[in-house]
C-alpha cells in the first residue's frame, strides 16, 4: 500500500546516525543522500523511508508509530542497542509480545526527533 514515509527532523545528521545504527541492524542502508534529505531502502534511488530536513518539524504524537520488519529476533535486538547508543530512547525492550501473537518479538524506540518505531518479527525462530 505505501510507496515511502518521509519523517521532517531538525537535526538530519543526528538522525542519519541514528538511522543508519537503527535500520542497519534490519539489513536497510542508505540509498540517497543530499543536503536535505537521507532515504533508506535496500536499492540506490528507491527509498522507502526519506528523512528531510525541515526547521520546524515535529513528530506526530501519541498513536502514531510505524513498525520495521526484522529478519531475526537477533535484529530486533541489535536494532534496540544499537540505536540506544546513538541517542535513541528504549520505550520497549526487545522481547516476546503475547498480547499480539504467539511469535510477535518486538523492540520499541523513540528516535532522536521524537518519532515513535518498532522493530518486529511474527514467525517462530528458526
Amino acid at each position: 500500500m505505501l510507496h515511502h514515509i518521509s519523517f521532517g527532523v531538525r537535526d538530519l545528521a543526528l538522525a542519519g546516525a541514528f538511522y543508519d545504527a537503527a535500520l542497519g541492524a534490519l539489513g536497510f542502508r542508505r540509498v540517497f543522500e543530499d543536503d536535505e534529505a537521507i532515504g533508506y531502502g535496500l536499492e540506490d534511488d528507491k527509498d522507502l523511508l526519506c528523512l528531510k530536513l525541515r526547521d520546524d518539524a515535529a513528530a506526530p504524537g501519541a498513536g502514531f508509530h510505524m513498525a520495521f520488519t526484522a529478519p531475526t529476533r537477533a535484529a530486533v535486538d541489535a536494532f534496540h542497542a544499537d540505536a540506544l547508543r546513538i541517542g535513541g530512547s528504549d520505550n520497549g525492550a526487545p522481547g516476546l509480545r503475547p498480547d499480539y501473537g504467539d511469535h510477535y518479538y518486538a523492540a520499541f524506540l523513540v528516535d532522536t526527533e521524537g518519532h515513535r518505531i518498532e522493530a518486529v518479527i511474527n514467525k517462530p525462530p528458526v
